[in-house]
């Protein structure tokens, strides 16, 4: 299902995410040769309804208008067709952004295209690696690392200083690619906003001039580095709002101004309904819910049980249901 191509298709630089099916039929690996020789990996819509990467990368392109850029870039397209459907993912997919090499996904069609992509840039001798992101929430813009290692920390603090080291979930781009190179993710905040455009734009740009990644460490007063220590889930049979219907599970409805907010002990989340005994679900990085030990439900309020940070806390259903309602970081020592 992969198309590799070693040009720019026609068209490409001006059309938006949701035509890009279109143009392209299928996701697609784009190889454009330049100064040095080993590319910068960027990976855009691996959700299809987070554009920004997209448009960053149609900028930097403009930009260069055909003068070659200082080193190789490689392009990977990805959810094209639930950016048809400006959707996350469509029903019945996998997340792209969870079938890559160390998946717990199953066989199928998509984790045989990341292991192509993964084998085709191992080949080409990746330089390093950025997955581009947006979040639904209210978000600094952050770079994620899955190795706090020198190199990796340089890439990351080059777009933030904000940086998350997380292990889970599996599957993940950034984590696939970590054993070739420098890799992070970058979180560019909400979509539609000109600044997340042009702050990626020029990281890939910045990156893109690096000759190598430097192997010192740095100082500690130029990064703010977290860990996150588990991902909280609604269990799927329970209902939830945040307008106040009725429901097992009744949120705040500012509950995303929380992220990145260091939470005192006893901050409220919400309402559960007592009569249906629902509960939050916190699953750690062993793979054990650990909800018990983070929140409390007094007078059926659900309750912080320790000083907590959390980031990308969403009011959006349909994401909260694919992916998680939000996770939870400590400050990494």
């Amino acid at each position: 299902m992969l198309q590799i191509l070693d040009y720019i298709p026609p068209g490409f630089l001006d059309t938006k995410a949701i035509r890009m099916q279109d143009l392209l039929q299928a996701p697609t690996l784009i190889h454009i040769k330049g100064r040095r020789e080993q590319p910068l990996f960027v990976s855009v819509l691996l959700h299809g309804n987070e554009i920004t990467g997209l448009q960053a990368i149609q900028d930097l392109l403009r930009k260069y208008n055909n003068k070659p850029l200082p080193r190789s870039l490689s392009i990977f397209i990805g959810n094209v067709s639930a950016a048809a459907q400006g959707m996350r993912r469509l029903d019945g997919q996998p997340d792209y952004n969870r079938t890559w090499p160390g998946t717990e996904t199953v066989n199928c069609e998509e984790t045989l295209m990341m292991q192509q992509i993964k084998e085709e840039m191992r080949l080409r001798n990746v330089f390093a690696s950025i997955d581009i992101h947006n979040n639904t929430g209210i978000n600094p813009h952050y770079a994620c690392v899955n190795f706090v290692e020198d190199r990796f920390l340089h890439l990351a603090t080059l777009f933030s200083r904000t940086v998350v080291y997380f292990t889970r979930p599996l599957g993940v781009q950034s984590s696939s690619f970590a054993d070739l190179c420098p890799s992070v993710t970058i979180e560019c905040g909400k979509v539609g906003q000109q600044y997340s455009e042009t702050h990626a734009m020029d990281f890939i740009d910045a990156a893109l001039h690096l000759s190598e990644l430097p192997e010192h460490a740095l100082p500690e007063q130029d990064i703010d580095l977290f860990h996150t220590i588990a991902i909280v889930k609604i269990p799927e049979h329970a209902s939830f709002s945040f307008n106040g219907d009725d429901a097992d599970i009744c949120f705040d409805n500012d509950l995303d101004h929380m992220n990145f907010r260091e939470l005192k002990k006893g901050t409220r989340f919400g309402k559960v309904c007592k009569k249906r005994n629902i509960q939050l679900e916190a699953w750690n990085n062993d793979g054990v819910n650990i909800g018990a030990e983070l929140f409390n439900y007094r007078d059926d309020e659900i309750l912080t049980s320790k000083p907590l940070m959390p980031s990308m806390l969403t009011l959006d259903e349909k994401v909260i249901r694919q992916d998680c309602l939000c996770y939870v970081m400590e400050r990494y020592k």
